[in-house]
């Protein structure tokens, strides 16, 4: 059921980028960023669909992100691919508004919503997302920001085939659609976790099972009642505190959680 889950996000929202794109970005001329926004330079240049040139350009970096990502990473970015140019085939390049920098506002939102979500449900767009998703994996760094840099070349390459003008539009695309990824996707923020608690090698033991994260045990006693207690100290994701919380609670609702967000973390940490 969760596999069917995901591929059931995936395929949703593989087909809202096409709505973004087609509805929205491809009507003014408005470029997302990267592959796409090459594919969608070759479909507005030429008689073949942006869809096609979604799927050959692609192709290579596909390739390396199977030898650097893995396979159910690569496979699922392969199927949000297909069925975002199968999508595009058949969703009309229609112009809902006829204001430019409003499609590239609303264009921005939706396919960043639509690229974090993919991403969060572990596939990706293709193109340099795989490119991103690889560097974010060595250091934590915002996967939003990070594809807006990598995207910004599609900007002087717009802006040399059509106009200044739809190239600053698509500058605002691209850096609206790389905030809402960091909104949605935010992995890369990694959160400091204390729980003081009655019953820490039981709690220990259920969070080294289920987090696979190294934990630090200290004895504390209890300034005012002189009880003695177990502090634990850990780093997790921020994916992560949906499973933590819960799972304190389950196993003493009585425990002092305190949760705050980290600037950096060095040394070994698992950011899988």
């Amino acid at each position: 059921m969760n596999r069917l889950y995901k591929y059931v996000v995936l395929f949703v929202f593989s087909i809202v980028l096409g709505f973004a794109f087609n509805m929205f970005l491809l009507p003014h001329e408005v470029l997302t960023g990267g592959v796409t926004g090459l594919a969608m330079v070759l479909g507005l240049l030429s008689p073949i669909n942006s869809g096609i040139w979604l799927v050959l350009l692609n192709i290579p970096i596909l390739i390396v992100g199977w030898m650097k990502v893995g396979k159910e990473f690569i496979g699922n970015s392969i199927f949000s691919v297909l069925v975002t140019s199968i999508s595009m085939q058949y969703i009309p390049v229609y112009k809902v508004t006829d204001d430019a920098l409003l499609s590239a506002v609303f264009g921005g939102v939706i396919a960043g919503v639509a690229i974090g979500l993919i991403i969060r449900f572990y596939g990706s767009t293709g193109g340099f997302d795989v490119i991103g998703v690889i560097l974010t994996k060595k250091r934590d760094i915002p996967l939003g920001g990070l594809i807006f840099g990598l995207n910004s070349v599609v900007v002087f390459i717009s802006g040399f085939v059509f106009s200044w003008g739809l190239a600053l539009y698509t500058m605002a695309s691209i850096y609206i659609t790389g905030i809402v990824i960091d909104r949605v996707h935010t992995r890369h923020i990694k959160l400091n976790l204390m729980v003081v608690t009655n019953r820490g090698e039981e709690l220990k033991s259920e969070l080294i099972k289920n987090l696979i994260r190294g934990i630090t045990v200290i004895d504390g006693q209890g300034a005012y009642s002189n009880t003695e207690r177990k502090v634990l100290y850990t780093v997790i994701s921020r994916y992560e505190l949906a499973l933590v919380k819960p799972l304190i609670a389950s196993v003493d609702p009585a425990a002092f959680v305190s949760i705050s967000e980290t600037v950096e973390v060095i040394g070994n940490f698992r950011r899988e």
